[in-house]
């Protein structure tokens, strides 16, 4: 009690101060604060995962039979956290980043600055096999959504700055500055104003140097690459064609596994199933255990024969010149498995590392199956590299942060030819039949996703129960003329709801429908209600998104539409003068500079 009387103390003359201070002004040094704090958490994050492997591999040395174990203790471990100690829904970090922005005026809860940080380091440590990029975006997300929220910010500035969160963390994570913004502007934040790219800069480079000082500069995926050859260009095109069709069935086969694995509604069961599975594919194939970066040095140093030996499934053709590239092309298929049963039995990561890991091998497994043809074709290692870049322009259908990303931790911008013209390919490929990446799919089915498109963003950021109106007096359908009349008189509307005996909407009526009758008091006893009810064209919901009812709008040509729940319950009406107006004064929010 008595710390919160001191926070409160220092906070309360602190918010008056920054309330004296432009808010431009402001987001600045928030954004730099933010930066800060997300590149700890990054930092904390990096040193927790390899601190809980280290400590495992101590233990059970080189024992396989650790990975049919482990990696379901570490999923326990994260889902007795997440229901008895967070009892929240933290997975899908940036798929709920994205949600907080559309539906919740972008307000995370304060348990995400520390619950997916926390809950991964322990799934990733133990060997499951997600990555730890999601939640460390949504942990960076929490800390600059709370830091605005906590500062008095404006739901704008508050966006920025969790899209500044987003930004540090990713950045703070991979050493990458530049992907940190481009991702947040890409797949975050929408129709961002120029004057809200600096704090996001900001953000990302104040993370980013918080990292090489913690952890010193490090080159994330080493590699000694081939100068790039203009006579590769088909064999990339050819690269791009195959990262867009593995990035359609990374994005088909993780909803359609996720959908029956979310079938199974005791959380034991789940878990006892999906860490048993897990195990089995780890066992058979180790470069599924955790995030699987250890497994890349190899294939970018021209030694594939280090990761694929051992006893694997495959290990009996040891002497046949495809079994390499063939035992890499069931991990590759394998890997969005391992995924989602980490994540649907209780373990708490990502999909942002599993793209990478999968763009890797699919870039080894055709630069290899090429060089087995014809020997010495294409460098093995670019494609590697590249792969990456391909496959996350499809999956996350953000070319540009996959481009620059790659370039950025690995050193290699001298592929940038090839990253741009893979990544490129590859989300031409994946657009042609996937309109969603795999972060906004589920949510753009609802309705509530931003877009790059003004308009959508806006009706997005609009909520129907907000522009209900409520001030018309409801008549009951038995009603007489008189009594009808006498709510006239009561009333400063001209639309008047009907309903039956159990407050059901039934219809309405207009002032004009009754004009010719109402001064004819003969006809008070003899008139209904239901004499001169409308019935309605349309009927809006709840919870219905504003784009679905300005459709609704536009087919009828009404003015007004009545909202009604289940059983045809009804609380009030929407006129389009009232969704325009807010429209309006929306966009003049969203557009400012």
């Amino acid at each position: 009690m008595a710390n919160r009387r001191g926070i409160k103390f220092i906070w309360g003359p602190l918010r008056t101060l920054l309330h004296d201070i432009p808010e431009s002004r402001v987001l600045l040094g928030l954004s730099i604060v933010t930066g800060v704090l997300c590149g700890l958490a990054a930092v904390a994050l990096k040193l927790a995962i390899h601190g809980i492997q280290g400590l495992l591999a101590d233990w059970h040395g080189d024992i396989r039979w650790a990975y049919l174990l482990l990696p379901g203790v570490g999923m326990l471990l994260s889902l007795l956290i997440v229901k008895y100690i967070v009892k929240d829904n933290i997975g899908h970090g940036v798929t709920k980043v994205l949600q907080a922005v559309s539906k919740n005026e972008s307000r995370i809860k304060k348990h995400n600055c520390w619950s997916s940080l926390v809950t991964s380091a322990l799934t990733i440590g133990f060997g499951g096999s997600v990555g730890a990029e999601a939640p460390i975006v949504y942990t960076g997300a929490a800390i600059g959504s709370n830091l605005g929220r906590y500062c008095g910010i404006s739901y704008r500035g508050m966006t920025l700055l969790l899209g500044c969160g987003a930004a540090g963390a990713l950045a703070g994570i991979f050493n990458a500055p530049l992907a940190g913004v481009l991702f947040t502007l890409e797949i975050l934040l929408f129709n961002l104003s120029m004057s809200g790219v600096l704090p996001l800069l900001l953000s990302s480079i104040s993370a980013t140097l918080v990292s090489y000082l913690c952890l010193g500069k490090q080159t994330q995926f080493a590699a000694t690459l081939v100068p790039f050859s203009m006579q590769n260009i088909p064999f990339y095109v050819l690269l791009g064609i195959f990262c867009g069709v593995m990035a359609l069935y990374f994005i088909r086969t993780t909803l359609a596994m996720e959908d029956k694995l979310g079938r199974m509604k005791n959380p034991y069961l789940k878990w006892a199933v999906s860490a048993f599975c897990l195990g089995l594919l780890i066992f058979l194939f180790p470069p599924l255990h955790g995030e699987g970066y250890n497994f890349l040095a190899p294939l970018l140093n021209g030694h594939p024969d280090i990761s694929f030996g051992g006893s694997t499934p495959l290990s009996f053709m040891a002497g046949w010149p495809w079994a390499i590239p063939l035992f890499f092309l069931l991990v590759l298929l394998l890997k969005v498995f391992s995924m989602t049963f980490t994540n649907a039995g209780g373990g708490v990561g990502g999909t942002f590392g599993p793209t990478l890991f999968m763009g890797a091998i699919a870039g080894f497994v055709l630069a290899y199956s090429i060089n087995l043809i014809a020997p010495g074709k294409v460098p093995t290692s670019n494609f590697v590299l590249v792969g990456m870049a391909g496959l996350m322009a499809g999956v996350m259908q953000a070319p540009l942060t996959a481009i620059f990303l790659i370039a950025e931790i690995t050193s290699g911008y001298d592929l940038l030819i090839p990253l741009i013209l893979t990544s490129a390919i590859s989300y031409g490929v994946t657009r042609i039949f996937e309109k969603y990446s795999i972060y906004t799919k589920r949510i753009a089915a609802s309705g509530e996703l931003l877009t790059h498109d003004s308009d959508q963003a806006v009706l997005t950021l609009m909520h129907a129960k907000d522009l209900l109106e409520k001030d018309f007096i409801p008549v009951r359908i038995d009603a007489s003329l008189g009594e009808l009349v006498d709510t006239v008189s009561r009333s400063e509307r001209n639309l008047f709801p009907v309903l039956d005996s159990k407050g059901r909407f039934q219809g309405f009526v207009t002032l004009g429908r009754i004009r010719k009758d109402m001064f004819r008091p003969d006809l008070y006893d003899v008139r209904k209600v239901y004499n001169y009810m409308e019935t309605a064209q349309e009927y809006v919901h709840p919870d219905e998104p504003m784009d679905s009812i300005m459709r609704k709008f536009e087919k009828t040509g009404a003015w007004n539409l009545p909202m009604v729940g289940e059983d045809r319950e009804y609380f009030g009406f929407l006129s389009k003068s009232k969704i325009f107006n807010a429209y309006r004064e929306e966009l003049k929010d969203f557009s400012q500079d």
